[in-house]
């Protein structure tokens, strides 16, 4: 049995004990031939595999009740397996979700890393670094490169310690939020997690 979480860069796989990825824009999911248990944001990624008798969507079988219409469903797996916390998915997207006493609370969505650093790149060539993660948030910068770091990451790790609770961090990037975040749980396998607790919940199988 293989589960898969489908985003828009990759397909990241489990197959029980090893998880790997492939390449969104050249894997063909007619490849795999066993049974695969997935979630999928990607829309493109979700025709192809709605056409595939032995990927199943797992979506199906998730409680929607208490999350609102348009969230991901990567986040809403995410959230289902904590009971309190804080989990940031540094991916494409930064999102970042608060549950309380096993309840969505809410959420926000920040640009990722390569989006905001071109999105620097593109007001000028000067502004044109990679983020610093090592620098003192708690000084104002003196060169440009800590200068876009600091508006970059001050931004949301104010708003992050603000609520005072046990942070979950997975996705690609979650070693690099890591050093602004040095309490957190690191946690590639959240999404696997989550969707293993469904497929229990719904007798899938």
């Amino acid at each position: 049995m293989l589960l898969c979480d489908v985003g828009n860069t990759s397909y990241h796989f489990l197959d029980g004990v090893e998880d790997y990825k492939r390449e969104a824009n050249s894997f063909d999911p007619s490849s795999v031939k066993e049974k695969v248990y997935y979630i999928c944001v990607n829309p493109h990624a979700k025709i192809i595999l709605q056409e595939l008798e032995n990927w199943i969507d797992l979506s199906w079988h998730v409680d929607m009740k208490n999350y609102y219409e348009t969230m991901g469903i990567d986040r809403i797996v995410a959230c289902g397996t904590l009971e309190n916390g804080i989990i940031i998915d540094a991916g494409s997207a930064v999102t970042v979700d608060i549950v309380k006493d096993g309840v969505f609370e809410g959420g926000f969505i920040y640009a990722g890393l390569r989006a905001m650093q071109q999105t620097y790149k593109n007001i000028s060539p000067a502004l044109d670094y990679s983020f610093n993660f090592e620098l003192d948030l708690d000084k104002m910068p003196k060169n440009s490169q800590d200068a876009i770091s600091y508006g970059y990451l001050k931004t949301l790790y104010c708003e992050v310690m603000s609520h005072q609770m046990d942070i979950v961090l997975t996705g690609g990037d979650a070693k690099e939020f890591a050093k602004i975040f040095p309490h957190a749980k690191i946690d590639e396998r959240v999404i696997f997690e989550g969707m293993k607790k469904i497929m229990k919940k719904a007798n899938v199988c």
